[in-house]
Parts: C-alpha cells; sequence; structure tokens
C-alpha cells in the first residue's frame, strides 16, 4: 500500500498514513490506547471521517469475501470490506439489486453501513441501514457482539451511521430487493427553472423508484436553476442490455498542475449537458451503471479537480423553505467565483433511519462540489453551512472536511449518544474536530 491509498476522495489532507491489517489489529486491541484506531474502507469519503493521523487506520480492504448468497430469499453475508460492487456482481445474475445504492459502487459494505449511505430513491427505500439485518462488532474490550434491531440494539443504531467510531464491523448481512431487470427505464425530464423542478418532483417520486436532478449551477437570470430531472424505474425482464457491464474504461493517470473543471470549462459542459436532452420528457432504457454510477467509468475522476484537491457540500433542508433556499445557495456559490461540477438536487422522503447518526431526514438535499481555492473556498462553505443551519438545516458529515463543532451540534443534536457508546479504542480526525471539541 501506498500513501495514495489512505487518501481520502477530497484529497485536501495528503499525508503518510499508517495501517494494520484486521488479523493484526485483533492481535493488538489488547494494549490499544486511547484513539490509537480507526477502520478505513475504501476512501470514498470526501473528508477526514476516515482518517485519524494521530494512530492507525484499520484496512479493511483486507478482509473482502461474500460468505453467502441465498439465491432464494436476497440475502447476502459478507466481509465487512466487500465493495457494493462485488456484491451486485454476485446478485444481478439472480435478478436482485442493492435496495439502496450511492453515486458510486466503489464503497465497502462497512463503509455505507457506518455512513448509512442513501441512494436516488430515499423517497421509496430510506437508507442502506435499513436494508441491514444484522453485523458482528469487534469491540477493543474483546466483545465479538452480534448487533441487530433486537440484539444489542443500542449498538446497531449506533454503528449505523456511527462512522466507524463504535468498533471494527467484520462482517453484516444485508437484505437485497428482487428486480427484473438491473437496467433503469430512465425518464429524463428537462427543465428551463429552478420553479419548474419543485413543482413537479413530488408528482414525479410518487410515480417512480428513482428521482434524482442535475442542475446547471452557473447558469444566470431566467435560466437560472434549470436542469435535467432523471427519474427512473427498473426495466423489465426483457431488456437486452448485457447484466454485468465491464469495468473502467478510462483513468485520470495523475492529478493535472492545475483545476481541469473551471468556470470556463463547466459552462461549456453543462450548456452540452443540458442541451442533449429534447424538451419536455424523453424515455430510454439505459445500463444500471450509467444511471446509478456514471462516474465510476472514470477512474481517479477527482484528479481532474488539480492538486489542491475538492470539497463537496451536502446539505439538507426542510421541505417548505427548500425552493427559496435552494436559489440562493446556488446563487451564493456562483457569485462567489465557485463552479460546481456536481451539482445534484434530490428530495428525501419521511422514511425513519435506521442510524442514530443519518444524515437524511424530510426535505430536500442539495450537493456542490467546488475545486478547493484555499480562504475563499472555505469562507463561502462556512456562509452556506450558516444559511442551511438557519433554516432548521444539517451537514453531512462524511462529505465534510472543515463544519465547526457548533455546525455538527446543530446538524447532529444527538452526538453525545454516539460520543457514550463510542469504542474508546477509535477515533478520527473529524470526532476530533467536532464532537470533542464541543463541551460535554
Amino acid at each position: 500500500m501506498t500513501a495514495a491509498d489512505f487518501d481520502s476522495w477530497g484529497r485536501i489532507d495528503r499525508q503518510t498514513r499508517q495501517a494494520v491489517s484486521p488479523d493484526a489489529y485483533e492481535n493488538l486491541r489488547e494494549t490499544a490506547t486511547s484513539g490509537a484506531f480507526l477502520p478505513f474502507g475504501n476512501g470514498r469519503s470526501y473528508g477526514d471521517s476516515c482518517h485519524n493521523d494521530q494512530g492507525r487506520l484499520i484496512d479493511g480492504r483486507l478482509r473482502s469475501r461474500i460468505l453467502g448468497f441465498d439465491p432464494g430469499t436476497g440475502i447476502v453475508s459478507c466481509d465487512a470490506g466487500v465493495t457494493l460492487r462485488s456484491i451486485l456482481e454476485q446478485a444481478i445474475p439472480h435478478r436482485f439489486f442493492l435496495p439502496v445504492t450511492p453515486g458510486t459502487a466503489a464503497v465497502t459494505v462497512a463503509g455505507a453501513v457506518a455512513n448509512d449511505v442513501h441512494g436516488k430513491n430515499h423517497h421509496a427505500r430510506g437508507t442502506f441501514g435499513k436494508h441491514v439485518l444484522s453485523l458482528t462488532l469487534l469491540r477493543s474490550t474483546g466483545e465479538l457482539l452480534t448487533c441487530s434491531a433486537t440484539e444489542n440494539h443500542d449498538l446497531f443504531h449506533a454503528t449505523i451511521s456511527g462512522m466507524g467510531l463504535t468498533g471494527l464491523i467484520l462482517s453484516v448481512d444485508v437484505q437485497l430487493m428482487k428486480v427484473p431487470s438491473a437496467h433503469i427505464q430512465q425518464h429524463a425530464i428537462r427543465f428551463d427553472r429552478l420553479e419548474d423542478y419543485f413543482g413537479m418532483v413530488e408528482a414525479v417520486d410518487g410515480e417512480h423508484e428513482y428521482s434524482v436532478a442535475w442542475i446547471d449551477q452557473l447558469a444566470t437570470g431566467r435560466r437560472a436553476g434549470r436542469g435535467v430531472l432523471l427519474a427512473g424505474d427498473h426495466a423489465d425482464a426483457s431488456c437486452e442490455f448485457p447484466d454485468m457491464p465491464r469495468s473502467l474504461k478510462l483513468s485520470v493517470p495523475l492529478s493535472p498542475p492545475f483545476n481541469l473543471l473551471n468556470t470556463v470549462t463547466l459552462k461549456a459542459f453543462n450548456e452540452v449537458y443540458f442541451r442533449k436532452e429534447k424538451r419536455g420528457e424523453t424515455v430510454t432504457t439505459v445500463k444500471w451503471p450509467g444511471y446509478f454510477h456514471p462516474l465510476d467509468a472514470i477512474g481517479h475522476w477527482n484528479r481532474l479537480y488539480g492538486p489542491k484537491g475538492l470539497y463537496q457540500h451536502q446539505s439538507v433542508y426542510p421541505a417548505d423553505t427548500a425552493p427559496e433556499l435552494t436559489a440562493r445557495l446556488l446563487e451564493t456559490a456562483r457569485k462567489a467565483g465557485h463552479a460546481s461540477f456536481l451539482t445534484v438536487l434530490k428530495k428525501f422522503g419521511g422514511q425513519k433511519s435506521a442510524g442514530l447518526l443519518s444524515f437524511p431526514r424530510p426535505g430536500f438535499t442539495l450537493t456542490l462540489d467546488f475545486a478547493n481555492q484555499g480562504e475563499r473556498t472555505l469562507k463561502l462553505l462556512n456562509v452556506l453551512d450558516a444559511m442551511v443551519i438557519e433554516a432548521g438545516g444539517a451537514i453531512n458529515p462524511y462529505k465534510d472536511a472543515r463544519m465547526s463543532p457548533q455546525t455538527f451540534a446543530s446538524s447532529f443534536p444527538q452526538w453525545r449518544k454516539l460520543e457514550e457508546l463510542r469504542d474508546p479504542a477509535m477515533v478520527s480526525n473529524f470526532w476530533k474536530r467536532t464532537a470533542l471539541a464541543l463541551p460535554k
């Protein structure tokens, strides 16, 4: 393993980090000091929730077997280090699919649990943790616990969304969902103004399993907030695409000396992306990787932001203020001279999350990402935080690399419960920067 193997996806703080295998941790845990370790999945968290620079990381990728799959029930049992892609490779030939998948299939199953990830169908299926049947958790005390909704339930709910702080997840049982095809019948609906999206999203979500909108963050005037709503449902069994497309075709071999995703290039990209969809609604059948994980086709795409890395800002806020607040957030970033490549808007449903510190809650979630421009970017992100918190919203911790302790506490007022259940051997840069900096 090289230093780059333990970067976060944002690549803001790049340095050599020490790591051990899960087997080595089991031998070392008896002498572990406070905050000496932290589980590490596949480095898809954007900020510092996957780092412990004063201790050692436990590299979960070194234990990555699928332990069992029942094609009758759709229950998969696997090591914590198995990626979601590996689960799909096992399940799709039997016409099963992940009930919830984030924007990349490269995350580990333990990472999906620890961050209680969401997908394009939160309104229909909730978060990933809702579909976890049980997990095994190794505490630094030596306790090997089976955790579920009925057994060690406090630790179960704290481990789901616990960002790896409750102990080392060894294995997970997940209930998959039966589908006629892995591929998607997509409904692409182009809209010219942000208010058009808010006027139709509730009806669209009521009719379709999946729903997500791409927004042109750089559009101004009458075109401000224009975009494309991509709704979808699993295609029928007659779909003729191969179920398991080939893996990566392209890769960014190294980081360019400057940010390639700047205002000039993104204005051109946004215009092409918007115009490629016809006016009104277009229905096509698309391969599942293109709908769920389009950027997985480009290896190391995060390098396009240049050597200083990127910040991603994901917020959630109440529905009643969402139209106005979304427009203000987009305009604030634009006026600050920051262009966002991945500008995504989704409506969260009312399903209760299984995790103690789960990010999704009823309302709308906006995701923006910015090339790191130093203090200018940090100042903008603080302003965006303040706008969201004032509206009664929250900031996503596993996308974060800089939020204040006060912003974290406002976003997750129940954080002390996780601190009570935290394994004393586990801590992260994020937790020290936020929770542990707050009054007890």
